[in-house]
């Protein structure tokens, strides 16, 4: 397992438009217990019962086995509507580990908030955890069990959007209420040079 630190490994060069296979983009939804990672036609999860730096470093290098490769990485932003949720300095602290790692290995990240997230997955931005899951099955025919179904399903819909914003269709064409979400998105300033 490498970690955020080793950086002894090149990034993978882009390969220019229309020529070779589509981009990897990797979908992530950052959790400090149970974080989704989705790519295109996949889902997975990383689950941890470890506490701590512990945990911070299993979950940055478990989540770097996973980006390491990707052309871009589209994670999801904090919910600050959640203020009950204890580990916010360790939430924050493993989205800052994960930016370094894309920064070092010089992978452009996208940054897409809970509301855009569920506006791309479901039409709606306060649509409910099942509700996006739903919509990702119908959409994509990628169907997300057990215990991390809603993690792998929001990372999901954060992988589709990257993909829609490079300019690939994943499934079925996004209803343009859907597509509006891209707008709200921190996307990286320099586009990957696998775009369009």
């Amino acid at each position: 397992m490498s970690t955020l630190f080793d950086l002894a490994v090149a990034p993978v060069p882009a390969p220019a438009a229309g020529a070779g296979p589509r981009p990897l983009v990797i979908g992530l939804d950052i959790s400090l217990t149970s974080t989704g990672v989705a790519g295109d036609g996949w889902t997975n999860h990383i689950r941890t019962k470890s506490r701590g730096d512990y945990r911070l470093n299993y979950l940055a290098g478990a989540i770097g086995d996973f980006i390491k490769l990707a052309d871009l990485v589209v994670m999801e932003g904090p919910s600050y509507g959640h203020a009950a949720l204890g580990g916010h300095e360790d939430m924050a602290g493993l989205r800052c580990l994960v930016r370094v790692f894309c920064h070092r290995r010089k992978i452009p990240y996208a940054v897409i908030s809970p509301s855009s997230l569920k506006l791309y997955g479901t039409g709606y931005g306060k649509a409910a955890k099942g509700e996006v899951r739903s919509a990702v099955a119908d959409r994509y025919g990628v169907h997300t069990e057990g215990a991390a179904r809603y993690d792998e399903a929001d990372a999901y819909v954060a992988m589709a959007a990257g993909m829609d914003w490079l300019g690939y269709r994943l499934g079925a064409p996004v209803p343009e209420k859907c597509a509006k979400a891209l707008a709200g998105v921190q996307w990286p300033e320099q586009v990957p040079a696998v775009a369009r």
